[in-house]
């Protein structure tokens, strides 16, 4: 033991006997300045940001040849606001409160009703981001939350990162109410995020969730 010490405190003793090593210039050479004129921004129908900032229910599908307005309607003249978008979730008052922390911007809404009883419903839901990505953790809850339900099968959405489509193979019940299965899907691109629901009396199809959210995707 005593060796070891004796030897760092020689070598210590020899290294602070050196004179320091001179250091590198921290200067360097001028850059060389591109030269020519500056692109030119982006166009609206190339910026997707300018696309999201306009008027956001014109990037929803449009209702198919053969459907009809819904029984019910959702938001008022395509938007929903904070309030009625809280009353969407399954404790309204608390998620009004998470959704001002998480800047809720706004959101665009459609739906439409197919032959027999199958509905559609589509939103854009749109956050500031001035903090966090909001968007995406809105996303990864809503995954959560689908892989909840029992006998339901999932798929990744192509082209859309980690995009889910659900379908649920059990019919939920309700007292007055024909059973009714559903099948949804969730993504997001930047500040926007995606939900769709398909229900019917009859099961939904993968092709049939699966497309829809396809081409939702694609408008965005």
């Amino acid at each position: 033991m005593l060796g070891v010490v004796a030897g760092g405190c020689t070598g210590f003793l020899i290294q602070a006997g050196r004179a320091p090593d001179r250091l590198p210039s921290l200067s360097q050479s001028t850059l060389t300045q591109a030269k020519g004129p500056a692109p030119e921004p982006l166009s609206a129908a190339q910026d997707r940001q300018v696309k999201v900032d306009g008027d956001l229910r014109k990037l929803l599908l449009k209702k198919p040849s053969g459907a009809r307005a819904a029984d019910y309607t959702v938001g008022e003249d395509g938007w929903m606001g904070l309030t009625e978008y809280a009353e969407t979730f399954g404790k309204p008052a608390e998620a009004f409160g998470d959704l001002s922390s998480e800047q809720f911007r706004r959101a665009a809404v459609t739906n439409w009703q197919l032959s027999g009883n199958r509905t559609v419903e589509i939103r854009l839901v749109q956050y500031r981001q001035e903090v966090d990505l909001t968007a995406s953790q809105a996303a990864e809850d809503a995954y959560y939350w689908s892989e909840r339900e029992s006998h339901t099968d999932k798929w990744a959405i192509p082209g859309t990162g980690d995009g889910m489509a659900y379908v649920h193979n059990s019919p939920k019940r309700e007292a007055g109410y024909l059973d009714e299965y559903q099948a949804e899907a969730h993504a997001w691109r930047g500040d926007v995020v995606m939900e769709m629901w398909i229900s019917d009396t009859k099961p939904v199809s993968k092709k049939a969730i699966m497309d829809l959210a396809r081409r939702q995707m694609e408008r965005l």
